[in-house]
Order: C-alpha cells, then structure tokens, then sequence
C-alpha cells in the first residue's frame, strides 16, 4: 500500500498522513487523555486501528483553526 500526500482523493489511496494518539498529544502539548476526550466527544475525527486511533494531520491542523477561531 503506498501513501500520498496530495489531495486526490482516488479510491484505493491513503490521502494525508496519520499520527498516533501519543503524537497528537506531543504536539498539542496535551495529556494523551485530553486527545482521547477529544475523540471521543467528537471534536477530532479518529479512525480506529486495532486498539488504538490513528488521526489524520489535516484533522489536527482543522481542530486548531477552529480552536483559533472560537477564540478569537
């Protein structure tokens, strides 16, 4: 299976990159929980993969415009 980064989004292809949960939560610099409670409240699309989640970077990126937003 080979990954893309563009935006086709051509079935049969990964679009974008993916992160672990423990990543997003090193780069928000947030608990790994409070990326769970995202997840689980809705806030931050996940995908689950075996017993974990994996979330895509636009996600992420799209989850902090909005974060910037409401705040502003």
């Amino acid at each position: 299976m080979s990954e893309t980064t563009s935006d086709d989004n051509t079935p049969g292809t990964l679009v974008g990159r993916f992160a672990t949960v423990a990543e997003v939560a090193r780069q928000l610099r947030v608990s790994n929980m409070t990326v769970y409670r995202l997840v689980k409240a809705g806030q931050l699309p996940a995908v689950r993969v075996g017993r974990g989640y994996r979330i895509r970077e636009q996600d992420v990126i799209r989850y902090l415009e909005n974060r910037y937003m409401d705040a502003g």
